[in-house]
C-alpha cells in the first residue's frame, strides 16, 4: 500500500441492525478509510445504504468482494463467519469478528482497545475477535478495577436487551406487548402464555416478564452466553483462573444490557477509592449518586457509547470485595464501536506514518 491510499474496509452484514449502527460510526468518526464497500447476503444486494453522507450500494457476499480491500469487519450469523472469515483472511485481508466463532481460540486475539489493544497485533490467522455484548459491557470497568487491586472472583447476573437477538428479537417484543397490552395479562392472576401467540428467539414470553435463558445449550444446565461471562474476561484480561459464577437473563428491555456485579480482589477496597478508578477509567461513565436517584439504567444509556457504572458499594461481609451495576448500549461499544476501534487500531498499522 503507497503512502497516498488510505486502507479500504469491507463492511459484511452492513444491512443488519449492527451494521446500522456501524454504518453511522464510521459517518461521524475521525475518517481513516479510503473506501467502504458493503457486503450482506444475495437477498440484500444492490440495496442502497448511506456511509459517510454518501450513498453506497450493497454487494453480494462471494469471494471477489474482498479483492483490493485490507480490513473487513464482520457482524454476520456464526455459520456465515466460519465459512467466510477464513476465506477473507486467506486473501490478506485482516477480519474483525463478531460472532461467537472465533473468540475461544488461542490463535485469535480477543480484543477490547481500552484493555488489551496491543493483542490486536497479534494475528497468526488473520482473525481479531470481538466479545460480545455482554463481557463488552462488563470488562472496562472491571480492568481498571483489576490494575488496582488484583481481581480473583466475579459473580455476575446480566439483565439483557431484545436487541440482543436481532431485529427479530425487538420485534417479537413489540409484537408481545401490544398483545398484552389492556388484556390484564401480568396482574397477579394473569397467564402470559395463554395470550403471547410468538415466542420469537425467545423460550418464554419476554413482555411484562423476565426469562432466565439467553443463548443456547450447553453442558449440565449452562448456556453459551453464560460460558461466554466465564472464559471471555479470562482471555482479555489473562487471568486463566478467575473464578466466575454467572446467570443470564432475558428482560423486556429493547436495547441496553445490565449486569449486577460481585467482585471480589486480593487487596482491600474503598468505595471512595473505587469511585475514583472508575471515574478515570477508559470508556467508564461513574453515575453513582442513589440518595439523589443518580444510577445507570439502559434507558439512559440509549445512544451513548461508554459503560455507565452506579451503585458501587464495599461488600459489608469482605473488605475485598465491590458490588457494583452497570449498563452499556449492546448495539454500539456492545457490537459496532468496539469492531470498528480494533478496525481502527488495524488502519493504524497499514497506514505509513507521516
Amino acid at each position: 500500500m503507497t503512502s497516498e491510499r488510505r486502507p479500504s474496509l469491507a463492511v459484511v452484514g452492513a444491512t443488519g441492525a449492527v451494521g446500522t449502527v456501524l454504518l453511522g460510526l464510521l459517518s461521524s468518526r475521525r475518517d481513516v478509510w479510503g473506501e467502504i464497500r458493503l457486503v450482506a447476503s444475495a437477498r440484500s444486494a444492490g440495496r442502497t445504504l448511506t456511509v459517510r453522507g454518501e450513498p453506497a450500494e450493497v454487494v453480494a457476499l462471494r469471494e471477489e468482494a474482498f479483492d483490493g480491500i485490507d480490513v473487513a469487519v464482520f457482524d454476520v450469523p456464526d455459520p456465515v463467519a466460519a465459512q467466510w472469515a477464513p476465506i477473507a483472511a486467506a486473501k490478506g485481508v485482516v477480519v474483525v469478528d463478531n460472532s461467537a466463532v472465533f473468540r475461544p481460540a488461542e490463535d485469535v486475539p480477543l480484543v477490547v482497545p481500552e484493555v488489551n489493544a496491543p493483542a490486536a497485533r497479534i494475528r497468526p490467522r488473520g482473525i481479531v475477535a470481538s466479545p460480545n455484548c455482554t463481557v463488552l459491557t462488563l470488562v472496562n470497568g472491571l480492568a481498571a478495577l483489576h490494575s488496582e487491586y488484583g481481581l480473583t472472583e466475579l459473580a455476575v447476573a446480566s439483565y439483557q436487551a431484545a436487541s440482543d437477538a436481532g431485529q427479530r428479537g425487538v420485534d417479537t417484543l413489540r409484537e408481545q406487548i401490544r398483545q398484552v397490552a389492556g388484556t390484564g395479562v401480568g396482574e397477579q392472576t394473569g397467564d402470559l402464555r395463554a395470550v403471547v401467540t410468538e415466542h420469537g428467539p425467545f423460550p418464554a414470553p419476554l413482555a411484562l416478564n423476565a426469562v432466565p435463558w439467553s443463548g443456547s445449550a450447553r453442558a449440565d444446565g449452562w448456556s453459551s452466553e453464560e460460558l461466554g461471562l466465564r472464559d471471555q474476561p479470562r482471555k482479555i484480561l489473562g487471568l486463566p483462573d478467575l473464578r466466575v459464577f454467572a446467570t443470564c437473563v432475558r428482560i423486556p428491555v429493547v436495547t441496553g444490557h445490565s449486569l449486577a456485579v460481585h467482585a471480589v480482589f486480593e487487596r482491600e477496597v474503598t468505595r471512595a477509592r473505587a469511585q475514583e478508578i472508575l471515574r478515570e477509567a477508559p470508556g467508564v461513565v461513574l453515575f453513582d449518586n442513589p440518595e439523589a436517584g443518580e444510577f445507570p439504567t439502559p434507558n439512559d444509556v440509549v445512544g451513548t457509547d461508554p459503560t455507565w457504572v452506579g451503585r458501587v458499594r464495599r461488600s459489608l461481609d469482605d473488605p475485598t470485595a465491590l458490588d457494583l451495576f452497570l449498563c452499556g448500549d449492546n448495539l454500539r461499544k456492545g457490537a459496532a464501536l468496539n469492531i470498528v476501534q480494533i478496525a481502527e487500531l488495524v488502519a493504524a498499522e497499514l497506514t505509513p506514518a507521516g
